[in-house]
């Protein structure tokens, strides 16, 4: 729709949904008192629906929606053009990580300790794309569905049936086995670092405060921790300047069963000192309701002192790990809702616009063939199809 020059001043554009007419109307007209009005025939306007761009990470993943964020960045999900998966992308600002302390250098040694694990239990890091001009980086992981911490928060009591704290605590002893296998501490096993797949599959998440030992140590001496507080183990929370760090894993792990099996911590403070203080010199006041078995394997898992803590394996051979318990049916389910009962991928109203925007593409290439059968075919069908491929080749 075009105006004239008296109409391309300031303007309002009027128009009523049930009318056939619309109206331009001149502000300059409403200064002087008067009002002026263009009537313009509403065949003649086209109304242009505001979509949002697809974007394409690497011309290989489809951006979806927000999952969640951290301190180093956001997390989104993605579609893996290539085998059509679904995966999640961690979008790293480079210009906020220099704000973070260490936050270059612990996304950097992030990667380059995942690179060295591959378990069912740990999470997979597949994939790194950089984007100097934005100056992001995007690391592409393999999907799960909810964080751990976040279902125990729609669990009765803030905790799980037992056979389901089984089940989960098992997984997360096999990913921390493989992940000290390699050399690697994760220093900072809670439930906010663990997720879960549709299928109940539990993936060690978020090494980036992790130590990879020297290969060559006979120890696993550590001098640093940067983990959560609630997670420390006294020996740090009294201020040692080194620490086993295979003991600070199982110490972690410990309090992390606690939480799933109690719905609280074995140690809490207003302020990061109480906290420390009761970690380092405090007993851990037992609930009644702790099963004997339960309750051995905690201590064990929770002794000050790490030289009588648990290792790993001890863990493993522990009666509660070995048995079976019954299988009840109040497990606490993956969290859906009424209106998406399949947790649906929120790339798929992306992929529609995209598909509609193809087939349109398609239609427009029908329609040249149909109706310039002359010159005027040859020259404008090559761009048509020049443009198809390019979206193709978007999709």
């Amino acid at each position: 729709m075009s105006l004239d020059s008296g109409q391309e001043r300031d303007a309002f554009f009027l128009a009523d949904e049930n009318a056939d007419d619309a109206c331009w109307l001149n502000t300059e007209d409403i200064g002087t008192g008067g009002l002026g009005f263009y009537r313009v025939n509403s065949k003649d306007l086209v109304i242009y629906e505001d979509k949002k761009k697809a974007k394409i990470i690497g011309n290989r993943y489809l951006m979806g929606s927000l999952l969640g964020e951290g301190s180093y960045g956001k997390v989104k999900e993605v579609l893996d053009l290539h085998t059509l998966t679904r995966r999640a992308v961690k979008i790293v600002a480079r210009k906020k990580l220099r704000k973070i302390p260490n936050g270059e250098q612990n996304v950097k040694s992030e990667m380059k300790i995942l690179s060295r694990l591959n378990h069912q239990n740990v999470i997979k890091l597949l994939d790194v794309h950089r984007d100097e001009e934005k100056q992001k980086t995007y690391m592409i992981f393999e999907y799960a569905v909810v964080v751990m911490q976040e279902l125990l928060r729609r669990a009765p009591g803030n905790r799980f049936p037992t056979s389901q704290a089984h089940c989960y605590f098992t997984q997360l002893c096999r990913g921390l086995e493989h992940i000290h296998s390699q050399g690697i501490i994760h220093k900072d096993i809670k439930a906010d670092n663990l997720l879960l797949t549709t299928d109940g599959t539990v993936k060690i998440a978020d090494l980036g405060v992790a130590e990879q030992l020297d290969r060559f140590a006979e120890e696993d001496t550590c001098h640093t921790s940067q983990g959560s507080p609630a997670v420390q183990s006294p020996e740090i929370a009294n201020g040692c300047d080194t620490f086993h760090g295979y003991k600070l894993d199982i110490w972690s792990s410990g309090v992390t069963l606690f939480n799933i099996t109690t719905g609280k911590y074995p140690f809490e403070g207003d302020t990061i000192y109480k906290l420390f203080n009761a970690i380092g010199n405090c007993e851990v006041l037992w609930p009644i309701s702790i099963e004997v078995q339960l309750l051995s394997l905690l201590k064990g898992m929770l002794h000050k002192d790490p030289e009588c803590r648990f290792t790993l394996e001890e863990v493993f051979k522990h009666p509660w790990m070995l048995r079976k318990p019954a299988i009840s049916e109040d497990w606490v389910p993956i969290p859906v809702t009424e209106e998406d009962p399949y947790c649906q991928m929120s790339v798929m109203s992306v992929l529609d616009d995209m598909h509609s925007s193809i087939e349109g593409s398609h239609e427009s290439v029908r329609s040249a063939r149909f109706e310039n059968q002359d010159s005027a075919e040859n020259s404008a069908e090559p761009k048509l199809r020049k443009n198809l491929s390019q979206m193709c080749r978007m999709s």
